[in-house]
Order: structure tokens, then C-alpha cells, then sequence
């Protein structure tokens, strides 16, 4: 007799060597929590570091720790351990301040960087809103021409006028894996810089940064690699570009001699321009304390787990799920696949709410997609399962039919 989806599903996570790693995370048995793409879960062992952070470090040493406690070199520290998940080399990576401001001082940065002959810059259309709202002010800003296209369109649009390209690495609605290898190569063989938004892929796939000759990056630490909510984003200036890049918010913490109290600006050396004010400690440390979850981690195991779970999942879905009810705007193939998987489907707002009502945590993106997010860490092959049962349940209660939509 062949075994049954739950039955392999059980025997892949009992073979799973990641398996032990969702130990290290507070979870509970009773929900599958497939939105970690949007907010990953807690490391265990953070609420204890935070306590001490905020009763010794902050109670008791007070102004001490920004030296006794490493608080001043934080930003540049944490950046070294996010550093080996994106694939670069120490040194070119600062955490600090939010995406939406790390995209600024990336397109800006980028723009400043470029000839003058040089007015456009291409945005990936499938953009996050904020990364469009973010490139759209700082062409205005430095007298720049946007050009909005689709991802794949980018190689053969990028020309001598080209000074920067936005790009997503993951399609945050559909999970679409763009090609950052080829993308970079096409831009920097015209002379133009890439800057690429790694939010949804960053702790969930190789990168590559170095390897694969990106100029700049942004990404946020709150999703895959589970800094907790609103914990702050990051930047990567690559080394070659460092001495040459011009923040457009440059702040006392970049100075060469931040103490000095200076009115002139001289900037800093090394990633330290990224930085701009007083960094937020609190989250900053949370952040550093739930990375200690990836140490002896391969990304290269949690990318194969990855399009494992996700390849899982879909075979489920196509189990369970009535045809026509659903409708995946996931790539099959693992090359342009993210960590997430999409559905389309008519009556997304109920069935998600009732999904969750269910204990399977899921989220929406209106009017009609079904987001769940697989974060190797901690999510497993019976997870998959169960949320694609639940799923069937949900819609066979749900009336309505993907085509009506």
C-alpha cells in the first residue's frame, strides 16, 4: 500500500535535519503558522536577553553600555552576522532605520554615484508600494527620470541614459524568484548600478551579493530572519563603491568624528555612512539575540528545504483542493520560485479569516490572493499538509467558484 500524504509527510520531517531547529522557537503545537514572510516567529531564548538588556544594560550600567555593552558598535557588528545569509563579505553591511529609508539612501546613493549623463532609473513594477512611493521622490529629487517595468524587461531597457535599477529579489504577492544573477550582469555590463530589495529572500535562499557583483542592497530582518516586529532594516554598499557613496542623510553617527560636534560633514569610512542617527537599541539587540538561531546553519540546507516544502505543499493543495477552487500564482519551476506560495482565489478575505480561525496562520493580499509563507526553520512537511487539509475544508463550506471571480 503507498503512504499517504500525512504518512510522508511525517516520515520527511522525521528525515529532516533541520527539524530540530523549530525547538529553538516559540511555537505551539496547535497552530501552523505559514506567515513568516510577513513577521517571523520568536526565538525562544529573546524574552531572557531582553530582560537583561533592559534591567542590567539599561537599568543599572544606563549611558555605560553604548561602550560597556557594545551598544555604539552595534550597526556595524549585527551587519557582519547578517552579512554571511545575503553572501557578503564583513564590512558592508549596516543595520540601522527602516527599509523604507535604507531604499532612499540605496536609489539616492546610487543616483550620486552614476555620470551625470546618466537620468533614469528603472523600477521593478511588481515593486512594493513603498519601494514605487520611495524611487518615485528620489528621481524627483535628483532630477532623475523613472522608468517603471516588469523585472524580466529590465536587460534589454537598460541603456547609456541608465544610472540605477530598484529590483525585488522576491515578488512579494506571488513569490516570484527574479533573476539577480542576470539582472546584475545585464546592468553592470551597461555601465549602471543594481540595487536590489531583499526583504523576501534574505534568510530563505542564497543571495549571493558578492558572488554575483550587486552594488547595493536594502532588506528587512523582521520576516525569515525573525528580528521581530518593526526590528530595523539594513544596507549594503559593496566595498568598491564605499569611498565614492554619498548618503542623502548623512548624521552624526556617520561622521568620521561623530564626538566632535563638528557643523562640517566628513564622512565616515567603510559601511559606517549608511548610518545616520542614534540607533534603536532595543530592537537592535532583540535582532542580534534572534540571530543566534542561524549559527551552524547552511543557507544552502534551507533553500533545499525550501522548494522541498513548497513543491510539498502544492502536491497537497492539488490532493485536497476541489479543481477550479484555487489557482497558483507560484512558479513551478525552483529557479523562480521565493519561499512562499500564492493562491488565487475568489473568496480570499473569508477563507483566509476562517483559515486562521482554524489555526492556520496564513495572510491576505486583496482582493483575491492567499500568501503562506515557508520558513525552513521552523515550518515542517505535517504543516504543510494539515494547512492544505484545512484548506479544502474551509473552501468546501465557502461558497464560490475561482472563475466567478
Amino acid at each position: 500500500m503507498s503512504e499517504t500524504l500525512r504518512e510522508r509527510a511525517l516520515r520527511l520531517d522525521a528525515e529532516d535535519p533541520l527539524a530540530k531547529l523549530r525547538e529553538k522557537f516559540a511555537l505551539d503545537d496547535e497552530t501552523v503558522y505559514l506567515d513568516g514572510n510577513s513577521l517571523g516567529a520568536l526565538p525562544a531564548h529573546v524574552p531572557a536577553r531582553m530582560a537583561d538588556v533592559i534591567t542590567r544594560e539599561w537599568g543599572q550600567l544606563r549611558i555605560r553600555s553604548w561602550d560597556e555593552s557594545g551598544w555604539w558598535t552595534a550597526p556595524e557588528r549585527i551587519g557582519d552576522r547578517i552579512a554571511p545569509l545575503v553572501g557578503a563579505a564583513a564590512g558592508q553591511i549596516v543595520v540601522g532605520d527602516s527599509t523604507s529609508v535604507n531604499v532612499f539612501k540605496a536609489v539616492v546613493g546610487a543616483a550620486r554615484l552614476s555620470a551625470d549623463d546618466r537620468d533614469e532609473i528603472l523600477v521593478d513594477a511588481t515593486t512594493f508600494p513603498t519601494d514605487g512611493y520611495i524611487a518615485e521622490s528620489a528621481a524627483r529629487l535628483t532630477g532623475h527620470r523613472m522608468v517603471v517595468l516588469d523585472p524580466a524587461d529590465i536587460p534589454d531597457a537598460v541603456g547609456p541614459r541608465t544610472a540605477a535599477a530598484l529590483v525585488n529579489h522576491v515578488d512579494y504577492r506571488t513569490g516570484r524568484l527574479q533573476d539577480l544573477p542576470g539582472i546584475t550582469a545585464a546592468l553592470r555590463a551597461a555601465g549602471a548600478l543594481a540595487v536590489w530589495d531583499l526583504c523576501h529572500s534574505a534568510g530563505a535562499l542564497p543571495v549571493g551579493l558578492d558572488e554575483h557583483g550587486v552594488d547595493l542592497a536594502v532588506g528587512c530582518t523582521y520576516k525569515y530572519l525573525n528580528g521581530g516586529p518593526g526590528s530595523p532594516a539594513y544596507l549594503y554598499v559593496a566595498e568598491r563603491h564605499q569611498a565614492a557613496f554619498d548618503s542623502p542623510l548623512p548624521g552624526w553617527n556617520s561622521h568620521a568624528d561623530p564626538f566632535a560636534m563638528t557643523p562640517g560633514y566628513r564622512a565616515a569610512d567603510g559601511a559606517l555612512r549608511g548610518r545616520v542617527g542614534t540607533p534603536d537599541i532595543l530592537s537592535m539587540l532583540a535582532l542580534e539575540s534572534a540571530l543566534d538561531v542561524w549559527d551552524g546553519v547552511d543557507i544552502e540546507d534551507v533553500r533545499a528545504k525550501s522548494l522541498a516544502l513548497t513543491d510539498f505543499f502544492l502536491e497537497c493543495v492539488r490532493e485536497h483542493v476541489p479543481a477550479g477552487r484555487v489557482e497558483s500564482l507560484t512558479p513551478g519551476a525552483h529557479a523562480e520560485r521565493g519561499s512562499q506560495v500564492a493562491l488565487r482565489c475568489a473568496e480570499a478575505p473569508a477563507v483566509m479569516a476562517e483559515l486562521i480561525a482554524r489555526g492556520v496562520v496564513g495572510d491576505l493580499r486583496r482582493p483575491d490572493v492567499l500568501r503562506f509563507g515557508f520558513t525552513p526553520l521552523y515550518v515542517g512537511f505535517a504543516d504543510a499538509e494539515r494547512a492544505a487539509r484545512a484548506l479544502a475544508d474551509v473552501l468546501a463550506e465557502v461558497p464560490g467558484d475561482l472563475l466567478s471571480s
